[in-house]
């Protein structure tokens, strides 16, 4: 799967339609990872579980490619998902299946 497969429709939208407004956010995004104290991986499985958490499983696939090319395991990404389990319920379980199918399809590149 590409890169830009990976990417939800709604960002690639995004992307094409304001890219002013893209650079910006792509910005603020770099300048917030540097500004963080967690290593990549960590942070990305945090992001990960964020993602499940609020029901947005369309930036799953991305990311969960990006936790595993940063050495994240499938449990790990598992673990990530679930963490919001005792916050949001059920809603967490939702991403499971887009995450995992994620992880299988960048193993299997």
């Amino acid at each position: 799967m590409s890169d830009m497969a990976r990417i939800s429709n709604a960002f690639q939208t995004f992307m094409k339609e304001a890219p002013a407004h893209q650079a910006a956010w792509l910005e603020a995004v770099q300048k917030l990872d540097a500004a963080s104290a967690l290593d990549p991986k960590t942070e990305e499985l945090v992001y990960i579980g964020i993602l499940a958490a609020t029901r947005m499983e369309g930036g799953l696939p991305f990311h969960v490619a990006h936790a595993r090319s940063l050495g994240a395991s499938r449990e790990e990404i598992i673990s990530a998902i679930l963490a919001g389990l005792p916050a949001v319920g059920n809603a967490a379980i939702q991403a499971l299946p887009v995450a995992l199918d994620a992880y299988d399809e960048a193993e299997s590149r």
